[in-house]
């Protein structure tokens, strides 16, 4: 049981990490960034290509990869979801853009590197390391103490900086923000920048524990935006809950049931979320006003 529990201590850890930077640009710009799965699979692509290409310490390696990331992230935003907002492009022509992406570059990744496992750990293995009475390894320790660390910088700098209460006044209201002398467009760019970093590191760290391949980063997208409507769009806090609250049932699924029950059981607490609490943990139930 102790390591039931350590598996799902890491698994919240990568649906949180990846689910912040989602939820993020979900809450300031109103869409579903399906690309954002595809930013965690660049991260690791990039650190692959420049320890293996050119030799790089890793350290460095995975540094390069991050910010690979986050360069991707705002070339989307430059050069794809910008234009198509100033052109009055509604939420469901970003969310099919954006799936659009994704499989573009997935395909470009497939080609360039292959469609199989790639590793740039020159095959060394991750030693596992005993922990109160469980197996994990360096990577999932770090995995977990960025993401925590990374959860809460973001729910500091929302609250307590001059940037994070832009953000949430352009997350709330567009339009007054703009009023008041607030470029959304400027933090569009922001959001995307910092969200993609989160991605980068979701992406690299999963990459040095269990190795890469071009579909890597589907699955951590799907769980994370489970676990992001579960525990409520735009709560960080909400988000953990519902990072924690997938991960156990999956891995309980897995142990009592079988592991391929995992997804379907992280599934079936989303269409139970809608139905029942479709605010989600922490979120605030929107009301429509009738003029």
């Amino acid at each position: 049981m102790d390591q039931v529990i350590a598996n799902v201590i890491v698994a919240a850890a990568a649906y949180l990490l990846v689910g912040l930077g989602f939820s993020l640009v979900y809450t300031t710009t109103r869409f579903f960034h399906l690309a954002h799965g595809i930013v965690v699979t660049l991260g690791a692509y990039g650190a692959f290509a420049l320890r293996v290409w050119t030799g790089l310490p890793l350290w460095a390696s995975l540094l390069g990869g991050v910010i690979a990331s986050g360069l991707a992230g705002v070339g989307m935003e430059l050069v794809v979801y910008r234009p198509l907002r100033k052109r009055g492009g509604a939420s469901a022509v970003l969310l099919l853009v954006s799936l659009g992406l994704y499989a573009s570059i997935q395909a470009a990744i497939t080609l360039v590197f292959g469609a199989g496992t790639q590793t740039f750990r020159a095959g060394e293995v991750p030693e596992a390391l005993a922990v109160l009475g469980t197996s994990v390894t360096g990577p999932q320790i770090a995995l977990v103490s960025i993401s925590a660390a990374c959860s809460v910088a973001a729910w500091l700098a929302l609250r307590c900086t001059d940037l994070g209460k832009m953000i949430r006044a352009v997350a709330s209201n567009p339009d007054l923000a703009y009023a008041c002398g607030i470029d959304s467009g400027h933090i569009a760019l922001v959001v995307f920048w910092w969200s993609s970093i989160l991605a980068g590191l979701a992406g690299v760290l999963l990459a040095y524990d269990s190795d890469l391949n071009p579909m890597m980063g589907f699955r951590p997208l799907m769980l994370a935006a489970v676990a992001v409507i579960v525990g409520g769009i735009g709560s960080i806090p909400g988000i953990a809950l519902g990072a924690v609250l997938i991960a156990l049932a999956q891995n309980l699924g897995a142990w009592w049931i079988s592991s391929r029950w995992e997804d379907p059981i992280a599934f079936l607490i989303l269409i139970t979320f809608l139905f029942l609490r479709p605010q989600g943990f922490l979120g605030t139930l929107l009301r429509k006003t009738v003029a």
